[in-house]
């Protein structure tokens, strides 16, 4: 008796498509959340603070920031993911995309000086400023991506 007359739904034609594509999406996934965190990990050496020292300490302003650069990574990374067809080009734009991104949150730092200083203070009122920076240059970004 041949398998497919032992469960008829396995042959359809969603669950063929299902096992076709989702290793693929479980890869694309998994490749834009790499580069994620790299960007992340980056962006960390790049801050003159330490990102996970002020988190422990509790301060509400590094915490602010620090979900800026994340949503600031995450939303044109993943405008990058759904308009891409290969593995290959997720990484390409993916990896041109963290590049833009870090370059604005620098450009970002240098416009608002004495941010960090403030950060580092527990300034809550930077926090939110910082964040809303870099989800502005997120957005901006991801539109420009999306075409």
């Amino acid at each position: 008796m041949a398998s497919s007359t032992l469960v008829p739904g396995l042959s359809s034609p969603e669950v063929q498509a299902f096992a076709t594509g989702f290793p693929v999406t479980l890869a694309h996934g998994a490749a834009t959340l790499a580069l994620l965190l790299t960007g992340v990990v980056i962006y960390s050496l790049m801050t003159p603070w330490k990102e996970l020292e002020q988190l422990r300490r509790g301060n509400v302003a590094a915490a602010l920031a620090f979900a800026g650069v994340l949503l600031g990574l995450a939303i044109p990374l993943a405008v990058s993911l759904s308009a891409s067809t290969s593995l290959r080009d997720i990484l390409i734009w993916g990896a041109a995309t963290l590049v833009l991104q870090l370059l604005a949150f620098r450009i970002v730092d240098l416009l608002l000086p004495g941010l960090a200083k403030r950060i580092v203070e527990a300034e809550v009122s930077a926090g939110i400023v910082l964040f809303a920076a870099k989800l502005a240059t997120a957005l901006v970004l991801a539109a420009a991506l999306s075409g």
